[in-house]
């Protein structure tokens, strides 16, 4: 018996759409018109699961819990300080901080912003 036969039952063999019952004898494709015989899927069972959230979905409902955003507030986070000199004025202190954006297994990026001139850049370590 081929993977599909013991598995997808319920769907056409040929266009995999979901197979009518329009007889006692066979199911049809609506389709393409692929048949199969009853007796290929009497006995057979069907499980799946429904969650709240399908249920939910379904009634076109809103969520039970609604979370409400963090508050807008503006908070100032001051940055570390390196002493290092601008590029671009040589101002003789740089704000930084550090992301990891490539693989674990590779360094971090460092971010530098001048406090004086705004100048912003980055290196990866």
């Amino acid at each position: 018996m081929a993977f599909w036969q013991a598995r997808d039952f319920l769907f056409c063999g040929v266009c995999g759409t979901l197979l009518d019952f329009n007889s006692h004898r066979y199911a049809s494709c609506p389709l393409c018109g692929f048949k199969r015989k009853a007796k290929d899927i009497e006995g057979k069972e069907t499980r799946y699961a429904v969650t709240a959230e399908d249920i939910r979905r379904e009634l076109k409902m809103k969520p039970f819990v609604v979370l409400e955003s963090a508050p807008n507030m503006d908070i100032i986070v001051q940055r570390s300080l390196t002493e290092r000199a601008c590029p671009e004025c040589n101002h003789h202190e740089l704000e930084y901080y550090t992301k990891q954006l490539r693989s674990a297994d590779e360094g971090q990026t460092i971010f530098y912003e001048c406090p004086e001139c705004g100048h912003a850049f980055n290196e990866n370590t």
